[in-house]
Parts: structure tokens; C-alpha cells; sequence
């Protein structure tokens, strides 16, 4: 579906710039535009994927273009962001919105939104434009100094976790906590049954999700890792099968890879509840993707490479002792996560052999995850009402 051109919707309503870098962020956009239109009439324009796009936006140019992780990673394709930088602020110039929310990606985003701070002070008809960030940067994990210099150029901050809001609030930067988007992604409503049969799978074999990334540079680091896993484990239980969600933009390099048992790559989101119903355990990069399987209630593995260079960078500054969010909340190692160097074939298969296996084990991360998900906001506002009603009161101090 193709949205309106930025800013020259017919809608009534204030305009509303948003900009995504990543599959994670589109959603949590998609989710806030449709939050925000329920409140009261609004417009849309900025940079999003093919959710936002869906609730009426045209990307001033594709989404992906900023979708880079890592300090070495992103390097090669500095000139090209810088451009996009520029065009980004001469459109948010050009249409004079309400208000500016950026969505994570925190590399592109902080830039534009520093640029824009300091373009209010003069006489570009910025002044009242409210600068609005959703997803608190992982103070707790690396740098806390950088809470100062976020509220230097920050107007609001719309937090996922309970505990960030103190980081930022006591430099002055008003934050509100929404909850995580994962409360309300339906991610516990999936047809397993229903989905094995869809795809000729048999009712009784084990299935396992193995879930590599969404960005190119993961995905190539991990897929080959993941392959040589499930060949450790195909021996142990003959009748293993693979299901593999993924994102267009990496799909033809996860479908070529060289699987060693069967494996349904799938690029049908909409089906993404049902798959994870299916599924036994899961194979998981790192990411929000760890969460959408604790609210699957499927029993997970969590792995992680970068490059080397950027990891060794970044364990410099890294305080945080885990890097999945259920464990990050509970403060222990109740996922089972493989990072860097430990992020081998024959540890992977082991623990995984352990949830297969173990009926307990699957029970106790069970319980785990889901005190972790209340605490995230499970059973209470839907965390997008919450953030859409936080922008709507800053737009109307501003104004």
C-alpha cells in the first residue's frame, strides 16, 4: 500500500516527521501512527519501512539504507548516511511538523536530532517543534555520561524498560515509561496445529524456529554457525525440522544457505504467531526477536557475533552482565545466551539438546519469561497508547 507524499497528506491534523532505521523500529512506528490517529486526526511524513508505509507513509527513501550495525560495519557507508542526513533535515526544514520522533538507531537518529536542536535556536521556523526520541539508548549497558547528552538535545524520551526513566529524569529530561511494543505484538495467540498443517509438517516431530537476524552483516555471521548447529543435533532426533522467519531483504541469502535438515524459510509475518506456536525450541540471534519468543513462550538459545574489532571495542565500555532483555530484567542467566567467542556450534547444540530433552528446563524458562513480561507491561496499556498519548502531550505544550 503506498502512502500519501510527505506532507502533502489531505488529512486534517498536525504532521507528525518519523523516522525508522531497522524492522524493529518500523513496527514500534507503525504501532505509534496508529495510536496516535486513533487519539485525534494527524499526518504522517519521514523515513519508515513497509509497516509505517502502511499507515500512510511515503519514505523520503528506503529504510535500510540505515539498517548498520557495528563501528567497523558501518565505516564504508558514512558519505552515503551523511547525504541522507542532510536530505532528512532539509525536509523536516521544508515542512515545518508538529513535532519529530525518532525511533531507535540511535547513530542516525542522534545526529538529526542534534542537528535539528540547534537549527531551533535560529530563525527557521523550528522553535516549537518538539524533539522526541522512542527507545531509551542502553545507558545501563555502556557510557551512563551519555543520559547528560541525551537531554542536551532531547525534548522527551519514551522509555521501553521500567528502570531508564531515573537515568535521563535526573538530568532533566522529562521521560515516560511505555512498556515494551512485545506486550502487544499477539506474538501469544499463534495456531501451532494450525500452522503444521498449512505446511505438511507432522503433528509429533520436533520443530525448532531458528531465527539469524534481520540485518545483512548478522545474518551472514550466524548463519553458518546456526547450519552446523542443527547438524550436531540431527543425529540425536532424526525427524528435526527448521523454521526460518525472515525479512525480505535477507530471505534469498537465508533460503540458499546450506541447511542440514529440512528447513521452511518463510517471509509471511503475518504468520510469524502461528510458526512460533508450532515450534518446540528456537535458535535466536540476539535481539528484540528474544522477547517475541518468551511472549511465544517457546524455549530459547540466544547467540551473538560482531566483528571482532567492534566487540573488542565495545567490551571497553560495556557494564551490563547480559544481553537478552530476560535476563537483563531478572538479573540472571534464565535464557540461555552464547555471545562472541562462545558462540560455537557444539555449546549451541548442547543447551539446545537440554530444552529438547528436558521438560523442566522448558518449564522453568517458562516462568521466567513471563515474570520478565509483566514487569515489561503485560497486562496493562497497550504500550503504543502510552507512547501515542506522551507525544500528544508534549505536542500540546509546545504548542
Amino acid at each position: 500500500m503506498k502512502g500519501p507524499a510527505n506532507g502533502d497528506s489531505e488529512v486534517a491534523g498536525p504532521l507528525v516527521f518519523v523516522v525508522a532505521g531497522e524492522p524493529s523500529g518500523d513496527v514500534l512506528g507503525a504501532r505509534l501512527m496508529a495510536a496516535l490517529r486513533a487519539e485525534r486526526p494527524v499526518r504522517f511524513a519521514g523515513v519508515g519501512g513497509p509497516r509505517m508505509t502502511e499507515q500512510g507513509l511515503c519514505s523520503l527513501f528506503p529504510m535500510e539504507e540505515l539498517s548498520i550495525m557495528g563501528f567497523i560495519e558501518v565505516l564504508p557507508h558514512v558519505p552515503r548516511l551523511l547525504g541522507r542526513l542532510r536530505q532528512t533535515v532539509a525536509e523536516v526544514r521544508r515542512l515545518r511538523p508538529a513535532a519529530l520522533v525518532t525511533i531507535d538507531s540511535p547513530g542516525f537518529n542522534f545526529r538529526l536530532a542534534k542537528r535539528l536542536k540547534n537549527l531551533k535556536g535560529k530563525e527557521t521556523g523550528l522553535q516549537d517543534m518538539p524533539l522526541i526520541h522512542y527507545v531509551a539508548p542502553s545507558v545501563w549497558v555502556w557510557r551512563p555520561g551519555r543520559a547528560r547528552d541525551v537531554a542536551g538535545f532531547l525534548d522527551h524520551l519514551l522509555a521501553l524498560l521500567p528502570f531508564e526513566p531515573p537515568y535521563f529524569e535526573a538530568h532533566g529530561l522529562g521521560t515516560t515509561f511505555t512498556g515494551h511494543p512485545v506486550v502487544e505484538s499477539g506474538l501469544d495467540q499463534g495456531d501451532g496445529p494450525a500452522f503444521r498443517r498449512r505446511h505438511g509438517l507432522p503433528p509429533d516431530a520436533p520443530l525448532m524456529a531458528v531465527l539469524p537476524g534481520s540485518r545483512r552483516g548478522e545474518v551472514r555471521r550466524l548463519l553458518p554457525v546456526f547450519a552446523a548447529t542443527l547438524g550436531r543435533l540431527k543425529d540425536r532426533h532424526p525427524g528435526l525440522q527448521a523454521v526460518v522467519p525472515t525479512l525480505p531483504h535477507v530471505a534469498g541469502k537465508v533460503a540458499a544457505a546450506a541447511w542440514p535438515i529440512p528447513a521452511l524459510v518463510m517471509e509471511a509475518e503475518g504468520e510469524k504467531a502461528d510458526a512460533l506456536a508450532a515450534c518446540d525450541v528456537a535458535l535466536a540471534a540476539s535481539g528484540t526477536v528474544a522477547l517475541e519468543l518468551a511472549m511465544a513462550r517457546v524455549p530459547s538459545v540466544i547467540a551473538y557475533r560482531m566483528n571482532p574489532l567492534s566487540i573488542w571495542l565495545g567490551r571497553r565500555f560495556i557494564r551490563a552482565r547480559f544481553a537478552n532483555l530476560v535476563n537483563v530484567i531478572l538479573d540472571r542467566e534464565a535464557v540461555p545466551e552464547y555471545l562472541q567467542e562462545r558462540c560455537r556450534p557444539r555449546l549451541l547444540a548442547a543447551s539446545l539438546q537440554t530444552l529438547l530433552d528436558d521438560s523442566n528446563a522448558r518449564r522453568v524458562q517458562a516462568v521466567a519469561a513471563a515474570e520478565a513480561l509483566e514487569r515489561l507491561g503485560l497486562g496493562g496499556p497497550p504500550p503504543s497508547r502510552r507512547a501515542a498519548r506522551a507525544v500528544w502531550g508534549v505536542i500540546g505544550q509546545a504548542g
